[in-house]
């Protein structure tokens, strides 16, 4: 499993773990996100239960996985949270916080409800160690009905969750996009087909065009960087979402 820093400054740090090679063609490829800060760790939509132990080996080279505090899960879909009680067997003590409206299916994955804290509609604040504090924004309808992302002011980035994902051919093994044109051929129809709602999708653009964001890192394939982020935006924008079936 490839694993990257791509933020640091002297508090805080952000490590993507992803592209794994020798991982079964059957399983999609999944990126997981770590944000370090005051020697504690936020742990991003940690994956499926096949893929723990390599993404728990890969953590461990930046932080002891017991000092992970917080777990985001940006929705319920098992590909990202399946793992979710196999985490909390290393890291009991951590808060995972999920939109409140899937906090009853999220504990048929084996977490207690006592566990989670339910995210309101709006998103909210968490305030991680050393006093960093970053954000949950809505993203509803793309593509569940309770979605949400998270915001880095400090750092700059965003992670979208399925917003930006691309299904990347088993060759590609690089971490960021570094041909946008030729990068939305792996994007297109998974947004057509994943996502719903034009409506939701202009309303999360309109809300993420007045951020400031230097990085936005999608929960599958390549991660936007400076001037991409903004011609994703206008591709995404164009774009006839729910209309992959006829």
């Amino acid at each position: 499993m490839l694993s990257q820093i791509i933020y640091q400054d002297k508090d805080v740090k952000w490590v993507v773990f992803g592209r794994d090679p020798e991982k079964p063609d059957y399983i999609i490829d999944t990126n997981e996100y770590l944000i370090v800060s005051g020697g504690k760790g936020l742990l991003m939509d940690p994956g499926g239960t096949e893929i723990f132990p390599e993404v728990i080996t890969a953590i461990s080279d930046y932080l002891p996985v017991e000092n992970i505090e917080v777990i985001f899960g940006s929705h319920q879909d098992p590909d990202i949270l399946s793992s979710l009680a196999l985490w909390l067997g290393v890291c009991p003590q951590a808060k995972v916080y999920v939109p409140w409206i899937w906090t009853g299916f999220i504990t048929h994955f084996g977490c207690d409800k006592s566990q989670m804290v339910g995210a309101p509609d709006e998103g909210c604040p968490i305030m991680l160690a050393g006093n960093h504090r970053v954000e949950l924004i809505p993203a509803h309808y793309l593509h569940s009905s309770g979605n949400l992302h998270l915001y880095d002011p400090k750092a700059k980035i965003l992670f979208s969750g399925d917003v930006g994902a691309a299904l990347l051919p088993d060759d590609a093994n690089q971490l960021f996009v570094e041909d946008f044109d030729q990068h939305t051929k792996y994007m297109e129809m998974f947004h057509r087909r994943w996502m719903p709602s034009n409506r939701a999708r202009d309303a999360w653009v309109k809300r993420v065009r007045g951020m400031d964001i230097e990085m936005m890192c999608p929960q599958h394939g390549g991660i936007f960087r400076r001037a991409d982020v903004p011609k994703f935006l206008d591709w995404f924008s164009g774009l006839e979402l729910g209309s992959a079936v006829a």
